[in-house]
């Protein structure tokens, strides 16, 4: 199909977005933008949750990593239901028996204002790196797909499209997100079918003989069972588990469109809801990626990882599946951009500005400079992009997935050490400690070779960083009951 089709179809999708974002954001305020006036429908922000936790790293790069990995991501996501259970359980009730806009107050609450502070900086660093890591995987395919043939550099196809994000999020924030996320997920698992759909049929293939094809490829092997791997089950598990808490529990964007809904009993439902659909969604991507090597293999193309999908859905499918293909992965890339600029926005105004705590602002002085913060981080963003677009990883989930292990290590210590223990922290030096773990995790992690011998760090290097956070925590703490002597 011409570019010039796909585009129009991109456009019209576009404005079905505004359509929704228009209806929604209609007599909103700073509640709606923050928190969605806590009215969100659970079974609403469950399925809009689907989108903004797969993203384009997921509709792209989980298909293309089976040619390396086979099925063992599958552990990870094992992990990623008792991640979220434990989120469900424990911070869900914390968040709402302290009835808050932005998570990191707890941390102020319970360790001090510097903890609190770095925290919120964490987060906002953690959310910048992965958020633009995840855009730039999906505007560089539309680029390569529609954009180049007009000739629009690829610094302003991310500059339009990053434009079109703040249109429709600019006045409605969360309580819009909540209703374009549901919107997106749709696009996107509806994409996800018709492709699984179209190569099973091509094939001549029913599920159980697609199932049969992978397995003599070795394409369905999960477990792992070498501990030396960095694959290793166990390890994989308990990492995809810490990775859930901290990139969703101890994560802003995630855990505002949770704190929107109405009771915490709601919440847990969405919560538990979600995170059964997700094993599912999951398990029918890396099937699909299954599909893909198959199907390359009997038409000779020559792609793998992150290549791999969008050249077979472009160059090697009907011209309606290659339709159905863009718009899912256009609705796989606004949820994972949208939220995230729209949380780091909250973030900022209320973690780092003090909006709450400003009495010497008005009502309109607050929606102005949170509009301000809103471009300024749209900017940060396109930034970004462009570093991301230099460096040219061959596949970003890997490159998200490291990301995470050094800046949400220091999030993971803090919470567990608030929740954990009654210890109080000399505040002053915290924001040292967070600094120093990552930074002995990024030495390990260099030399693990030479460390560890066979012996592989992979994922797992998130909990790693958060013990080392916790340890140093314990190390400048003392027990409360001395405070008062």
């Amino acid at each position: 199909m011409s570019p010039t089709m796909l585009f129009t179809f991109v456009i019209g999708y576009f404005l079905l977005l505004l359509g929704v974002a228009w209806y929604t954001s209609r007599n909103s305020n700073n509640d709606s933008f923050f928190i969605g006036n806590k009215s969100s429908n659970w079974m609403i922000v469950a399925f809009g949750m689907i989108g903004t936790s797969l993203s384009g790293v997921t509709f792209v790069s989980v298909p293309g990593a089976v040619g390396r990995d086979a099925f063992t991501y599958f552990q990870v996501v094992i992990g990623y239901l008792i991640g979220y259970i434990i989120i469900a359980l424990v911070l869900l009730p914390l968040y709402y028996r302290l009835n808050l806009t932005s998570i990191y107050n707890y941390l102020s609450s319970r360790l001090g204002f510097k903890s609190y502070k770095t925290g919120a900086s964490f987060f906002i660093l953690s959310r910048t790196l992965g958020a633009t890591a995840r855009l730039y995987l999906v505007v560089k395919i539309l680029q390569d797909a529609i954009l180049t043939s007009f000739g629009i550099p690829f610094w302003v196809t991310t500059l339009i499209i990053l434009v079109m994000i703040l249109v429709y999020t600019y006045e409605g924030g969360v309580k819009t997100i909540v209703w374009t996320d549901m919107l997106q997920t749709t696009g996107m698992l509806i994409g996800l079918v018709v492709c699984v759909i179209y190569i099973l049929n091509t094939m001549d293939f029913s599920m159980a003989s697609a199932l049969q094809a992978m397995d003599q490829k070795g394409y369905t092997n999960i477990f792992v069972t070498d501990p030396a791997s960095k694959l290793f089950f166990l390890k994989q598990i308990l990492a995809g588990a810490f990775i859930t808490i901290t990139m969703t529990g101890m994560d802003q964007e995630m855990m505002q469109k949770n704190i929107s809904v109405r009771t915490v009993g709601d919440s847990q439902k969405n919560m538990i809801v979600f995170s059964v659909i997700l094993l599912v969604v999951n398990l029918l991507f890396l099937f699909l990626g299954g599909l893909l090597y198959l199907y390359a293999g009997t038409q000779g193309i020559d792609a793998t990882g992150d290549r791999l999908f969008p050249l077979v859905a472009l160059d090697h499918m009907p011209p309606v599946v290659s339709v159905i293909f863009i718009i899912a992965l256009i609705s796989a890339l606004f949820p994972s951009a949208d939220g995230a600029i729209t949380a780091l926005t909250s973030s900022f105004c209320i973690d780092i500005l003090g909006m709450q705590r400003r009495t010497d602002w008005n009502d309109v002085q607050k929606k102005k400079n949170r509009q301000r913060v809103h471009l300024v981080f749209a900017f940060i963003f396109l930034l970004f992009v462009m570093v991301f677009y230099k460096v040219n990883n061959p596949s970003m989930i890997g490159v998200i997935l490291k990301v995470a292990g050094y800046t949400y290590g220091p999030l993971l210590g803090l919470f567990s050490f608030g929740i954990l223990t009654k210890r109080q922290v000399n505040d002053r030096l915290v924001p040292l400690v967070a600094v120093i773990s990552p930074l002995i995790c990024f030495i390990i992690d260099k030399y693990q070779a030479q460390l560890f011998g066979g012996f592989e760090i992979g994922l797992e290097l998130l909990i790693l960083n958060g013990l080392l956070t916790f340890t140093g925590l314990w190390i400048i703490s003392h027990d409360q009951q001395k405070t008062a002597l």
